[in-house]
């Protein structure tokens, strides 16, 4: 059992929010100014949707249980940006990259490389690849023995994502990426990451796979069996996965949640701590839910639903 659960069943907590039991003291170092906060890294995770009888149901992955970083927990296939992602051109298709840098508040090179970490990453740790030979067209099944070297050669970073394309000759299908969410992990946190939140549907001919050594399972699950697992407390997760989780609950197919897309806020998520009187306040704007209220000279962890991670969805590691 993950510390953050053990913590959250001594304080009678019914949901299924993970929990740090480091954060009370950190967020006390940094109100005190005896802690420097780390830059965040960036990085990019996938929501791969496909249809199914009540509504789009949604890929997840679990992070084995027995790691110290929330252990256990559900999230999507995603990961941190790889420096070589926007070192050079790369076969690319939709919309142009000044595009996606003003949908993801980065420029050019920024963009590419987070675009090309999003569809990287889903390769490397669901095998589905949003790339085809042309701009109109997608790779079919990918689970072949060439396909897995050169998938592991990706993971083992002896590889990189342009040259995977450029040996494939495939282009990147940037048009078949929604830009939905970009989460900040605290400034009070050890690792923190910038991540960028992706739809996708999952591409005609492929088939998702638990390809990452850091989970044990994956399902496919709608967003509101997933909610109401994690209501429930059955369904371990951080903010940002159950957050946009919540979101895609309101789309009745892929195409509904495709196409709301475009019209999602990119604005960061951050979450606040702050002194009020004897109490921490940690805040996440627009997420009232995760607000909680932490005694400033108490070490144990807070009661009522605990507050977890908004990391790189996969750990950094692996958020």
């Amino acid at each position: 059992m993950a510390n953050g659960q053990a913590n959250d069943q001594a304080s009678g907590r019914t949901n299924g929010q993970w929990y740090p039991p480091e954060w009370p003291d950190r967020i006390r170092a940094l109100a005190a100014g005896t802690l420097t906060p780390v830059t965040p890294k960036r990085a990019a995770t996938v929501m791969l949707l496909k249809d199914a009888g009540a509504g789009p149901a949604v890929h997840m992955l679990r992070r084995r249980t027995s790691m110290a970083f929330a252990g256990g927990a559900y999230a999507y296939p995603g990961g941190g940006v790889d420096p070589r992602d926007d070192d050079r051109d790369i076969g690319w298709a939709g919309p142009t990259r000044g595009w996606w840098a003003d949908r993801l508040g980065v420029d050019e090179a920024g963009a590419q490389a987070i675009v090309c970490a999003a569809v990287r990453e889903t390769y490397e740790e669901a095998g589905v690849l949003l790339a085809g030979p042309t701009g109109d067209s997608v790779v079919g099944d990918t689970t072949g023995a060439d396909w897995e070297a050169d998938r592991a050669a990706l993971v083992d970073r002896e590889l990189s994502f342009a040259e995977f394309l450029d040996r494939r000759r495939l282009v990147l299908r940037s048009d078949l990426l929604g830009a939905w969410a970009r989460w900040i992990t605290p400034e009070f946190e050890s690792r923190r990451y910038d991540t960028w939140f992706f739809v996708a549907a999952l591409p005609e001919g492929q088939r998702t796979r638990n390809a990452s050594t850091e989970a044990d399972r994956t399902v496919w699950i709608t967003p509101a069996e997933a909610a109401a697992g994690y209501d429930k407390g059955e369904l371990l997760m951080m903010p940002p996965t159950i957050a946009t989780l919540r979101g895609l609950a309101a789309c009745g197919t892929v195409a509904e949640a495709l196409a709301s897309a475009p019209g999602r806020d990119m604005t960061p998520v951050l979450a606040r701590a702050r002194l009020v009187g004897g109490e921490i306040v940690l805040s996440w704007p627009g997420h009232d839910e995760f607000t909680k209220h932490v005694p400033s000279t108490d070490t144990a962890a807070p009661s009522g639903p605990a507050p977890a991670t908004p990391s790189d969805p996969t750990g950094g590691t692996l958020a």
